[in-house]
């Protein structure tokens, strides 16, 4: 069932805008949540938590899977590597590439900055019960791969 057979359409009911205003709202309390309990901001956080669980990673798959460009992600692996928390050595398979790789002071930062994002996915979703927030994972996995295959179909067509 489509939104507008639901409601009329308007912005403040319209997907793209609620999801926007959604994660807006939750990144105001998570950009403290980070740095009261990891020390950094939440941009830096989100590229060392990336960092650590997708290790090791190149900046271009950084950026992929921190959702940000690559000069915002590479901002955030200089002040990584200025803090100790990220070391930056030459690629093995690619010369001109670099592998990230999280320090052992990296790596108790890392922890802390996981802690923030499992209570924080839980203090989102703590006014759902059990079914909703599977089937909310669920429906989410669909809008995912469906915007992924989205922009499949754009990226080929601009080829």
């Amino acid at each position: 069932m489509t939104t507008s057979r639901l409601h009329a359409f308007t912005l403040e009911r319209s997907f793209t805008h609620r999801l926007h205003r959604l994660s807006k709202m939750t990144d105001r309390i998570s950009q403290m949540a980070y740095l009261a309990e990891a020390g950094i901001p939440m941009s830096e956080g989100r590229c060392l938590t990336a960092i650590g669980a997708f290790r090791p990673l190149s900046v271009n798959n950084l950026a992929s899977q921190a959702n940000l460009n690559k000069s915002q992600a590479s901002r955030a692996v200089q002040s990584l590597v200025s803090q100790n928390l990220v070391n930056k050595t030459i690629s093995t398979t690619d010369g001109r590439g670099v592998v990230l790789m999280l320090t052992p002071q990296g790596t108790d930062v890392w922890q802390r900055t996981m802690r923030v994002v499992e209570r924080r996915n839980a203090e989102i979703t703590s006014c759902l019960d059990v079914a909703e927030i599977a089937q909310l994972d669920g429906l989410l996995d669909r809008l995912v791969a469906h915007a992924q295959k989205a922009l499949l179909g754009v990226a080929e067509s601009e080829d």
